[in-house]
């Protein structure tokens, strides 16, 4: 099962693991904060979001390609710990999710749930999940909506 998530990173050659941060500002971290979990990635792009809603816009958002050649390295740890990064400065809610599943109007939503491979709220454990079938869940769509719920509180408690 685990490479049926692989195989959905691995789309367009090298697996590449997307990051999304709300909260952090939109200075994206360096290249440097991305060597966690004793890997480093082959190709790194970070870029604020364009056309963010205001409410988004205040706390900021980064997304994140974290590229690797090399599918066979443990990509599942290295995504807890870049969620683990990208939270660890202030208060923030991030998340690893498919290539092509981001959309403002969708930001955690059930219709995008099983998209999303990961994610994390600042002071908490990341969660990431490896397994499509698990993705597919009741279970992950209730985890995904309690991340939701804390970045509706984020977003509110920033107006």
């Amino acid at each position: 099962m685990a490479g049926e998530v692989l195989d959905a990173l691995c789309w367009r050659g090298p697996a590449s693991v997307n990051v999304f941060v709300i909260g952090s500002g939109d200075a994206p971290l360096p290249e440097e904060a991305f060597h966690v979990a004793g890997l480093v990635p082959d190709a790194f792009l970070s870029f604020p979001l364009l056309e963010q809603p205001e409410a988004v816009e205040r706390l900021g958002l980064v997304s994140y390609d974290l590229d690797f050649h090399d599918a066979s390295l443990d990509l599942r740890a290295y995504t807890r710990a870049a969620l683990r990064r990208v939270c660890a400065d202030g208060r923030a809610v991030a998340w690893a999710a498919f290539e092509g599943s981001f959309h403002y109007d969708e930001l955690l939503s059930e219709r995008v749930a099983h998209q999303v491979y990961g994610y994390c709220v600042s002071g908490a454990e990341p969660v990431v999940e490896w397994d499509i079938a698990v993705l597919r869940s009741d279970e992950w769509r209730l985890g995904i909506a309690e991340v939701r719920a804390a970045l509706d509180a984020l977003l509110s408690d920033s107006a």
